[in-house]
C-alpha cells in the first residue's frame, strides 16, 4: 500500500492568514515531547499551506538557555520563531521582552493561537489579542486534566485557574483539544467554555520503512514489548512494572529522556520485583532510531494515568505495531474504533493479562497492526491536522 503525503493544493482564491503561535517554550528536540513537537509540525504544515506563521516563545532551555538569537527571527521548516529572554520567574516563562513585542506586533495578525495553561506567555498573550481584537484560539495540551492539577502544585494551579485561566478560556474565540477525552476533561471542570473543537495531532511518517535491522538497537532480544515516552509519573510505568510480574517470556523495553530523575525510583521498583532481568532502560531515542524500534516490537504499551492525546502511540499505529494502552490516553477511542489494539483497565492484574492474551495471539497483533497504520492514514497526518485547523481559523474570522 502507498501512501500519500503530498500537500494538498489550496483552494482557489483561498484567504492566506497571518498566524500567531504563543509557546512559552520552543524546541522540537528529543527531551520535550509530544506537545512541542506538535505545535512546529502543525505550524510547517500550516506554512506548506501557503499561510505565514509566526512563533513568540522564550530562550528557556530547563535550567540552561537555549543558544539563539533574541528577538530577530528565525527559520525552521518555513516557520518564523522569535525567542525571547526570561530574566527571572524561570518557571512561569517571565518575558517582558515578549510582551513588548507582542504588543507592538499584535495587530499584524489575523488570528493567535496560544499552546500552554498556567504559564505567564499565555496569560500575556490572551490579554493583548483581546484588548485589540484580535481572535485567539486556546490548546490547553493536557494541562487542564483533574489528575495532572492533583499531583502537580494543585493550590498553586487552582488559584491560577480561578484568578486567571477561567478569563482567558471565556475569551477565546475556541478551545482546541486533540481527543474528545481531553473535551470531556476541560468541561467537567465547570469553565464557561467558548466553542470546543476536537482536532487530533498527526503523525510525522518516515520518509522511508525501517529496516528490521539498522540502527544501534538492532541487537535487542526478541520479542519485546516497548513503552516509548518521556519516563514521568503519569505515563503510568509503576503500574506497568507491578503487571510485568504476571507476564513471562517478554521483555520490556523502556525509552525515552528521564523527567525529573523519575528512573531511579522504577529501577529501585524492578529491582524490588525481580524484574530486572526482564525490563532494559534504553535512555532517549532520536528520531532516526524510534521507528526501528517500533517497527520491531511485538506491541506498543502506554498505561498513562492522564494523556491528552498521545503522539506514541499514533507513531505506533502508523509503524502497524498493535497497541495496548488505558482508558485515560487520549487516542484510546481511536485505537477502539479502528481496532488497533487493546484498551485496557490500568489495574496491574488487567493490564498484564491483556498484554498476556496480545502476546500469544500473532494472528490478532496483525490484524490489530494493519488497522492501527490505516487508521493513522486515514485520520492521523499533519496534513490533515492543517487543513482542520485552518477550516477552525476561518470560522473564527467569520464570525
Amino acid at each position: 500500500m502507498r501512501l500519500d503525503l503530498s500537500v494538498p493544493d489550496p483552494l482557489p482564491g483561498q484567504m492566506k492568514l497571518k498566524v500567531l503561535q504563543v509557546v512559552p517554550t520552543y524546541y522540537p528536540a528529543v527531551r520535550y515531547g509530544g506537545p512541542i513537537r506538535s505545535v512546529h509540525a502543525l505550524s510547517a504544515a500550516l506554512s506548506d499551506r501557503g499561510h505565514c506563521v509566526n512563533v513568540f516563545t522564550t530562550n528557556v532551555d530547563g535550567e540552561q538557555t537555549l543558544k539563539v538569537p533574541v528577538g530577530v527571527p528565525v527559520t525552521l521548516d518555513k516557520v518564523q520563531i522569535s525567542y525571547f529572554p526570561v530574566p527571572a520567574l524561570r518557571r512561569l516563562y517571565w518575558s517582558p521582552a515578549l510582551q513588548r513585542r507582542l504588543k507592538a506586533a499584535i495587530a499584524e495578525f489575523d488570528i493567535v493561537h496560544l499552546h500552554s495553561v498556567f504559564l505567564w506567555p499565555t496569560f500575556v498573550a490572551a490579554r493583548v489579542a483581546y484588548d485589540a481584537g484580535v481572535p485567539y484560539v486556546m490548546s490547553p495540551r493536557g494541562m487542564l486534566v483533574r489528575e495532572v492539577i492533583r499531583r502537580r502544585s494543585r493550590w498553586v494551579k487552582n488559584a491560577w485557574i480561578h484568578v486567571v485561566e477561567r478569563r482567558s478560556l471565556a475569551r477565546a474565540a475556541a478551545v482546541h483539544v486533540t481527543a474528545p477525552l481531553e473535551g470531556e476533561e476541560i468541561h467537567s471542570m465547570g469553565f464557561n467554555l467558548p466553542r470546543t473543537v476536537c482536532i487530533p495531532n498527526g503523525v510525522s511518517f518516515p520518509d522511508a520503512t525501517p529496516l528490521r535491522d539498522c540502527g544501534p538497537f538492532a541487537e535487542l532480544p526478541r520479542p519485546y514489548a516497548l513503552f516509548l515516552s518521556r519516563i514521568n509519573w503519569k505515563k503510568g510505568l509503576d503500574r506497568l512494572l507491578m503487571a510485568w510480574k504476571d507476564v513471562p517470556d517478554l521483555l520490556l523495553v523502556i525509552a525515552g529522556t528521564d523527567d525529573e530523575g523519575y528512573q531511579k525510583t522504577l529501577t529501585r521498583t524492578a529491582l524490588e520485583l525481580g524484574l530486572l532481568d526482564r525490563v532494559r532502560f534504553l535512555g532517549p531515542v532520536s528520531d532516526q532510531d524510534k521507528w526501528p524500534l517500533y517497527r520491531n516490537a511485538e506491541m506498543f504499551v502506554l498505561p498513562s494515568y492522564s494523556e491528552n492525546f498521545g503522539n506514541v502511540v499514533a507513531e505506533a499505529m502508523a509503524m502497524a505495531c498493535p497497541v495496548v494502552v488505558t482508558p485515560e490516553v487520549g487516542l484510546s477511542s481511536l485505537v477502539r474504533q479502528a481496532g488497533a489494539g487493546i484498551v485496557s483497565d490500568g489495574e496491574p492484574a488487567h493490564l498484564a493479562r491483556a498484554i498476556r492474551e496480545l502476546h500469544a495471539d500473532e494472528l490478532s497483533r496483525k490484524r490489530f497492526g494493519a488497522a492501527g497504520r490505516q487508521a493513522a492514514i486515514d485520520h492521523l497526518t499533519w496534513q490533515r491536522a492543517a487543513l482542520d485547523m485552518e477550516s477552525l481559523y476561518m470560522s473564527v474570522l467569520r464570525r
